[in-house]
């Protein structure tokens, strides 16, 4: 390996460098002699040129990845691609296969985004968020501030990897009823829950809290769509930490100006690359789906930061570190991603 190894960070904040310099700088790597270079932006047509002079690229969530952008850095010299997120929908692997090494964080820590998920749900459903603003201006009256209980209530979690495992146990934590969902189901984690995998239709029609935990792929695009929302209670509300095209937002929308369905609590949208990380605070949302969704009663809407804590974030620096040098020194990682082995 070289002496130096030289990395370019693209969509980066002001957490990344902080815990990427700070973990960079700790024993496993005393012997790497590491130059990162930081950039704001997001890897595209634009800004794929800064790559040229590094060993490696590190890009995240809504850096995507093209057959374009692939041959632009393969020709810029970069065999590399190192991915700070569990998620790899946003690359061509396709494009890459060959060419360039891809390496992700599978996991980080789920804990932080099974926590999220149940604290959105939370602050949904006995509407915390609403009693806050009140609090503020000194209202406290209790009016249209009724919620409910998760204790007895049926909890469908589809998608039990780590995140949705943990997720499970807290719900289980609660009091409420299980049901899971996973194309490999794990029968002995379920008879350690008493919980029960079922298929999407009759979780669909039995749970009153669903949670979304699978990843973004050709199979689950969509996973919530119209057809689905209309087997649902419509007392439901739907919980999305994954990835934001797991759910039809135009179907999701009707359901929730309609009544169809109570309410979603969502950490992630469709088309959320254009918007989220970034401040929008003094201009107009020209996304028409996004701002409607801002302003429903009924919706809670954080910018993909479930992953965001200081455990995650250290792990997160750690394991992309590692994965870098393990493909530099081995030729391989564990954490290789390609056309061939996509989930």
């Amino acid at each position: 390996m070289a002496a130096e190894l030289k990395i370019a960070f693209y969509d980066t904040k002001s957490y990344d460098r902080e815990y990427f310099a700070r973990i960079a700088q700790s024993e496993p790597f005393a012997e790497t002699k590491f130059i990162f270079d930081f950039f704001d932006d997001h890897l595209n047509k634009a800004t794929v040129a800064l790559a040229k002079g590094h060993d490696v690229v590190c890009a995240f969530v809504n850096d995507l990845i093209t057959k374009e952008i692939a041959d632009a850095l393969y020709d810029e010299g970069i065999r590399l691609i190192a991915l700070r997120s569990a998620g790899y929908n946003n690359v061509d692997l396709k494009a890459t296969q060959g060419k360039i090494t891809v390496v992700r964080v599978p996991a980080y820590s789920p804990h932080a985004v099974a926590e999220h998920a149940v604290a959105l749900l939370q602050t949904l459903n006995r509407k915390i968020h609403k009693a806050y603003l009140r609090t503020r201006d000194a209202n406290f009256s209790l009016k249209n501030l009724v919620g409910s209980e998760i204790y007895g209530k049926t909890v469908g979690i589809i998608g039990t990897g780590r995140i949705g495992k943990v997720a499970a146990e807290i719900f289980k934590g609660y009091g409420a009823n299980l049901l899971l969902n996973d194309a490999y189901p794990d029968k002995t984690f379920a008879m350690q829950l008493n919980a029960k995998y079922v298929n999407l239709e009759e979780l669909f029609q039995q749970s009153d809290y669903i949670s979304l935990h699978v990843p973004l792929t050709t199979q689950t695009r969509y996973l919530i769509n119209q057809q689905c929302i209309s087997m649902m209670k419509k007392n439901v509300m739907i919980v999305n930490t994954g990835r934001g095209a797991l759910i039809d937002t135009k179907a999701l929308l009707d359901a929730l100006i309609s009544g169809r369905i109570r309410g979603a609590a969502l950490d992630v949208y469709e088309e959320e690359e254009a918007y989220f990380f970034e401040d929008w605070s003094a201009e107009p949302i020209q996304d028409a789906n996004l701002a409607r969704l801002i302003q429903l009663p009924n919706v809670l809407l954080t910018a993909h930061q479930a992953f965001l804590t200081d455990t995650a974030l250290e792990q997160i620096a750690l394991v992309t570190l590692n994965n870098i040098i393990d493909v530099l020194e081995k030729g391989k990682s564990e954490n290789e991603v390609s056309w061939s082995n996509r989930g």
